[in-house]
C-alpha cells in the first residue's frame, strides 16, 4: 500500500475496508482453509461413530453453539482489528458473554454432580490431546486468516494476530466436535477453551511480524 493511499484512508473514516483484495477471495481463502482442516480431521481421527444421535442431546447442542458463538466474536474481532481507527470497546463483551455463559454451565454441572463423578467430568477421556488437537487444525485456518488481515492494514499487530488465533482455533474447535467424544460442560469449558487460547497466543507473539504491511 502506498503512502498517499494510507493517507486517504485514514482522512476517510475508521470503517473502510483497506483491503484491495475481492471478498469473494477472502471467503474462498478462508473457506478452503477450514476445508483442508476438516479434511485433516476425518483423515486422521475421523467422525464420532454415534454423532446423529448425539446430535439430538441438549449438552451437544451447547458445546457447539458456544464454539460458534466464538467463532462469530472472534470474526467480529478480526474486522475491526483489521482497520486502523476502528472501535474496540465492545470486543471482550462479545468475547466474554459466551464465555461466561459455558463457565456457569460448568460450575452448575459441577455443583450438581456426585463428588466420585466430578473428576470425570472435568478431565474426561481426551484431556491429554484435546487442546493440542484443536490448535493444530487450527493452523490452515490461522494462516488465512492472518493473510485476510495483512491485506487490510492492521495497526494493533498484537491483538489483531490475538484474534486471528482466537478465531482460528474456535473454527477448528467446531470441526472438532465432529470427532470428539466429550460433552460435558466443564471438560469444553476448561480443555476447548485452552486450545482456543492457544493459537491466540501464537497469534500475539507473532502478530507483530507477520502482521506488519
Amino acid at each position: 500500500m502506498k503512502t498517499d493511499e494510507l493517507i486517504n484512508l485514514l482522512a476517510a473514516g475508521p470503517d473502510v475496508n483497506a483491503s484491495t483484495t475481492p471478498v469473494w477471495q477472502n471467503t474462498l481463502l478462508i473457506g478452503g482453509a477450514v476445508l483442508v482442516s476438516t479434511l485433516l480431521m476425518l483423515v486422521l481421527l475421523g467422525l464420532r461413530q454415534d454423532l446423529l444421535a448425539v446430535a439430538a442431546q441438549p449438552v451437544f447442542v451447547l458445546k457447539v453453539v458456544f464454539v460458534a458463538a466464538l467463532v462469530l466474536s472472534g470474526k467480529i474481532a478480526c474486522k475491526h482489528l483489521s482497520l486502523p481507527g476502528a472501535r474496540l470497546a465492545m470486543l471482550p463483551v462479545l468475547i466474554a458473554i459466551p464465555m461466561l455463559i459455558m463457565f456457569g454451565m460448568a460450575l452448575l454441572t459441577l455443583t450438581e454432580a456426585a463428588p466420585d463423578q466430578r473428576a470425570r467430568l472435568f478431565w474426561g477421556e481426551t484431556w491429554r490431546t484435546c487442546a493440542f488437537i484443536i490448535a493444530g487444525l487450527s493452523l490452515p485456518i490461522f494462516a488465512a486468516i492472518l493473510k485476510v488481515m495483512r491485506d487490510r492494514a492492521p495497526t494493533r499487530l498484537r491483538l489483531a494476530g490475538a484474534a486471528a488465533g482466537f478465531t482460528a482455533g474456535a473454527t477448528a474447535a467446531v470441526v472438532y466436535c465432529l470427532h470428539c467424544p466429550e460433552i460435558a460442560a466443564p471438560f469444553i469449558a476448561f480443555w476447548y477453551v485452552l486450545g482456543i487460547v492457544i493459537p491466540a497466543g501464537v497469534g500475539a507473539l507473532i502478530g507483530p511480524r507477520v502482521l506488519r504491511w
